[in-house]
């Protein structure tokens, strides 16, 4: 893979938009979440299970592939340390303090166990450190993902550090282990197994230490993404196969729907329904990197704007989909006319959140962007991060 890849960039854009999708789907169906709709609405399951096995794992993927990228440009594993850094951890920061709190206010509100308003609760409450009104205070909520992300970076920067014919064998034995089938295969059985043994077990806390499960496919997915990024074995065969690796999951959807309405009465079919999870993951994942790459690979004004806007769009979304949530549950509006409305709120809060950070220095690196005046200067801030690392 050699120069800029567009198709990835494409496909991280429609992965994060899904993202922001599924988030607003998660106020109508019947699922735990933050604010519910007074009305569950039953058929917006079906939409979110065929997404919910690989949406956020497909993130990973491309993380991984990206950050291996990223390394290259610096001449140390601590200057890549140092960069994710101030790009992953300050915003991670800024976002619990800042934009997250008021998730949990809006949260309290709706349970019905809290009255005072925003500001007593973010300077007496927030930063209690504690679950004393069944919420754990502070949190960052769905920036987990930015926090995971943060920690798999800096086990890379580790990795970056070992000698390089260590590093070389490493990548020649993946190559290896994920010839041919096992591309496929061995990352099915994989996490088929995290769902069947560590699933039950652990559950799924995004609290970063005592997540195994999450762990296990999350972290097994951004280094799987490293690696790929300079696996010519493994992105031939996705190029290659990538049609048939669709059609594969698309088989497996239905095999885990059939799964989900009747494993209640057979333990044989939830059998069926976990193992068909596996597969559309990991189908799905391999089938649209390659349709990124073969069908996505261009330019444009919308996908320079979108790349650089997406990250404080993901940072912004959540907070206002439960804002938007809490009082249309106040003004009791039918499920159809709170979905146009929480959906174009979201739209234009996250727009308006970007247009803003964009223009003001100081709040550029609190929502992930990077320093401001261009890639000129941009570079030079990169060269001074390598020059007091060496």
């Amino acid at each position: 893979m050699s120069g800029r890849q567009f198709g990835l960039d494409w496909l991280r854009i429609g992965a994060f938009a899904l993202l922001i999708l599924y988030h607003i789907g998660m106020f109508f169906v019947p699922w735990g979440w933050h604010v519910k709709a007074s009305t569950p609405v039953e058929w917006a399951v079906w939409p979110m299970m065929a997404v919910n096995p690989w949406r956020l794992m497909l993130l990973f993927v491309i993380s991984g592939v990206v950050s291996r990228t990223l390394l290259a440009k610096f001449s140390t594993s601590g200057g890549f340390a140092w960069s994710r850094s101030m790009r992953l951890a300050v915003p991670l920061l800024a976002g619990m303090v800042l934009f997250v709190a008021p998730q949990p206010w809006f949260e309290l509100r709706d349970r019905g166990v809290y009255d005072a308003g925003f500001v007593h609760f973010w300077i007496n409450d927030y930063f209690e450190f504690g679950g004393s009104r069944g919420s754990p205070l502070p949190t960052w909520n769905h920036l987990w993902f930015v926090a995971y992300l943060w920690v798999y970076s800096l086990g890379l920067a580790a990795l970056a550090a070992l000698p390089a014919t260590l590093r070389t064998r490493l990548q020649h034995g993946f190559d290896a282990m994920i010839s041919g089938w096992r591309l496929v295969v061995l990352p099915i059985g994989w996490l088929a197994m995290a769902r069947l043994v560590l699933h039950p077990a652990f559950g799924e806390t995004h609290a970063l230490i005592d997540d195994p499960y999450a762990h296990a496919v999350y972290g097994f997915a951004f280094f799987f993404g490293v690696a790929l990024a300079r696996s010519s074995t493994a992105w031939g065969a996705i190029l290659a196969h990538w049609r048939a690796l669709l059609g594969l999951a698309g088989l497996a959807c239905t095999a885990m729907f059939a799964g989900h309405c009747w494993g209640v009465e057979a333990q044989a079919w939830e059998t069926i329904r976990l193992l068909s999870r596996a597969v559309l993951a990991w189908s799905a994942i391999l089938g649209l990197l390659g349709l990124a790459q073969t069908r996505l690979h261009y330019d444009g004004p919308v996908r320079r704007y979108l790349t650089e806007a997406i990250f404080p769009y993901y940072i912004a979304h959540q907070t206002i989909i439960i804002a938007a949530g809490f009082w249309i549950n106040q003004a009791g509006a039918q499920p159809e006319l709170a979905f146009g409305v929480i959906l174009l709120t979201t739209l234009f809060g996250c727009a308006l959140t970007y247009e803003i950070a964009r223009r003001v220095n100081w709040l550029r690196p609190l929502l992930g962007l990077k320093p401001m005046g261009g890639a000129q200067e941009h570079a030079g801030w990169i060269m001074r991060v390598r020059r007091s690392q060496t």
